[in-house]
């Protein structure tokens, strides 16, 4: 996923995910036998209850470049959302943010930290709600052509991650933000339902793999 010269810019919510893949990236960063260059951005949207601000210190303690965007994606919400979910707003109005910040610092590769238990989630949803086969990609590229983006995580658990970010003592914020817990969503329904399976189906998520794998390539519809 990671090419020779690469710069690679994370998105960093201050989750168990994205905190475990900074580190994972900082890992390899220093000890993969090619050059790349590694920074983050956060962009905080603006939620009572949800405060990513520590992560200017956390990183800055790093050495990472870093970059934080604040913006009223709440406040657009109310005045540009329709018949759309606001998590799935947001979702896209933050990606919007990374990709303009990515091209403003110069970084060809956008890294995000979604795992195997998301693509699952997404390709039940898409099933079930939208009448089709898709989940997110493993690696591709945009539509303007000019920015990969990598999910490194896609063959690891949320427990694993999770784990992860207990053993090593990371500073993860909530798993969700305020609004979700406000506002149960589609993909909360589906993260209980395939919880549920799981308990008597152990390799419930190997096979949604299998069935999914076709659909994670570069050649497939984001």
């Amino acid at each position: 996923m990671i090419r020779p010269g690469d710069r690679v810019l994370l998105g960093l919510s201050g989750g168990k995910d994205s905190l475990s893949l900074l580190h994972v990236l900082l890992h390899l960063h220093d000890k993969a036998p090619i050059r790349f260059e590694l920074a983050a951005a956060t962009v905080d949207p603006c939620i009572d209850g949800f405060d990513p601000s520590f992560l200017k210190d956390y990183v800055a303690a790093l050495g990472v470049p870093y970059f934080y965007r604040r913006q009223d994606i709440v406040g657009r919400a109310r005045t540009t959302m329709r018949g759309d979910s606001f998590c799935s707003y947001c979702s896209r109005m933050r990606r919007g943010i990374l990709y303009a910040t990515a091209r403003e610092q110069g970084y060809n590769v956008l890294a995000l930290a979604h795992h195997l238990d998301d693509l699952a989630e997404s390709f039940l949803m898409s099933a079930f709600y939208g009448g089709r086969l898709h989940t997110m990609k493993a690696h591709y590229l945009n539509d303007a052509g000019d920015m990969r983006i990598i999910r490194p995580f896609v063959y690891a658990r949320e427990r694993q991650t999770a784990d992860f970010a207990r053993r090593a003592g990371l500073p993860a914020i909530m798993d969700n933000c305020p609004a979700c817990f406000r506002m149960p969503t589609q993909r909360m329904n589906m993260k209980t339902l395939l919880a549920d399976q799981e308990k008597n189906h152990k390799n419930i998520f190997s096979s949604l793999l299998t069935a999914m794998r076709p659909l994670m390539s570069e050649n497939t519809p984001d």
